[in-house]
């Protein structure tokens, strides 16, 4: 998978997010936890196409680290959403492979640079 690929498969998680997010119910701790979710599942998209345009590997690194961060992140706050019974987990199993995808690839990613670098 190249980057532009991933750009885009990342920008879709991001979209799921926003409609999961939008389709939560309207109690004050789906309101807290789905704002948390939506700014950790919006961010892995920012900070990757940001650590696409970075000037050197250490600078990609830094960002693509972050994109990992924030897609674990946003898989932690999905569990508390089924935990608490706000949402059924038969809903968000998908979503939450894909966060789990994504971070494998990032990581990966991640790994390669720091190989590239050292060589």
């Amino acid at each position: 998978m190249d980057s532009e690929d991933l750009k885009k498969r990342i920008k879709q998680y991001g979209l799921r997010i926003i409609r999961l997010v939008e389709s939560l119910p309207s109690s004050k701790t789906a309101s807290v936890i789905g704002n948390q979710l939506l700014r950790a599942g919006t961010s892995v998209g920012a900070n990757y196409r940001a650590a696409c345009r970075a000037r050197s590997k250490a600078e990609f690194i830094a960002k693509a680290g972050i994109s990992i961060e924030e897609a674990d992140e946003s898989l932690y706050w999905m569990e508390p959403l089924i935990e608490a019974n706000i949402i059924l987990v038969d809903r968000l199993d998908r979503l939450m492979h894909e966060a789990d995808e994504l971070t494998a690839i990032l990581t990966a990613s991640v790994i390669t640079a720091r190989q590239n670098r050292k060589e």
